[in-house]
């Protein structure tokens, strides 16, 4: 047995079991045959279609086909509402307040801008060039909102609060699932919602200075983030009804996936409840907890799914 072939059997382990038995051998006598008769590693390529392939036989064996797909559709609306936050955010950013005396990275209201810029290119180029690329902008849009926790202290400029940035994250991480192929319709959907979203911010008294000098982004965000959770809720929960009438619980799968990141964009309201205070702003310490449980409770949700839905084996009948 070669090195080669050794390889990709170690590959083929992220098969399940009786797959393997089955067609192990044909599938890595298929790789060898394409493989170069000098290549000693299987390709990058080779090794995330094995790891695909093996992920989607072990979910068909869960019952839980439809979980990529719904992972698909998940990306796609987390992508949507990440870039429209960028839009309203960046419009924000144009607006610092009146107060000269106030820190802001002006001509902005604080780094944030960088961040929400990279969030909006990604969204036109989804419309233009959708696949690998536009993963690689999603990604390198996250790290940017990643890094402004690290950059402001160190460069002594503000930034937006954690709580603006923790959904944020949470919907780049999702987003990353962007499909490679949607009709051009849906592709220019979030561009057209950014300009929609940019248009309307640029021409409401929510977002004038005097809302929210002195404060940056609370007094805006405090009130759309709800606003935008209950919005993707409520899309999440009639797509996955919709497609229930087919026996399709892509849709399922989907708003269990995006409970995290509606869960840290209802924050504020959630931690309010907690701290007795309402829907005004929570103290730091009963949001850093509320972040926490929400957190941990809705990436559990998605395996303790999967545990539910893996079939039970009929029992085998008896010999009389």
């Amino acid at each position: 047995m070669s090195d080669l072939e050794r390889r990709y059997l170690r590959l083929l382990r992220a098969y399940p079991a009786g797959y393997r038995r089955a067609r192990g051998a044909e599938i890595v006598g298929t790789y060898l045959d394409l493989a170069d008769p000098d290549r000693r590693w299987p390709s990058l390529a080779d090794a995330a279609d094995l790891l695909r392939g093996g992920l989607r036989q072990r979910l068909r064996a869960a019952g839980a086909a439809d979980l990529l797909p719904g992972v698909r559709l998940a990306a796609v609306l987390a992508f949507l509402t990440a870039t429209s936050l960028a839009a309203a955010w960046s419009v924000l950013e144009l607006r610092p307040p009146a107060d000269l005396s106030l820190p802001t990275a002006r001509p902005f209201v604080s780094l944030g801008i960088g961040a929400w810029i990279a969030w909006l290119l990604a969204a036109v180029g989804y419309a233009l060039a959708p696949g690998r690329w536009t993963r690689r902008a999603v990604a390198l849009a996250l790290l940017l909102t990643l890094g402004l926790v690290p950059a402001a202290p160190l460069v002594g400029l503000p930034r937006p609060p954690l709580f603006v940035l923790l959904p944020q994250i949470a919907l780049g991480l999702v987003a990353l699932g962007l499909p490679d192929a949607l009709p051009a319709p849906l592709r220019a959907a979030p561009p057209v919602a950014v300009g929609v979203v940019a248009l309307a911010g640029t021409n409401l008294h929510l977002l004038s200075p005097q809302r929210f000098a002195g404060s940056y982004y609370i007094s805006t965000a405090v009130p759309v983030l709800p606003v935008a959770a209950v919005a993707l809720l409520a899309v999440a929960l009639l797509l996955a009804a919709g497609f229930a009438v087919r026996t399709d619980h892509r849709g399922v799968w989907a708003a269990l996936i995006l409970l995290t990141p509606i869960g840290l964009l209802a924050l504020q309201p959630l931690a309010g409840v907690v701290d007795g205070v309402g829907t005004t702003v929570a103290v730091w310490s009963e949001l850093a907890a509320t972040a926490v449980v929400i957190g941990v409770l809705g990436p559990a949700l998605l395996p303790l799914a999967l545990a539910l839905r893996r079939p039970t084996r009929s029992p085998r009948p008896t010999s009389r």
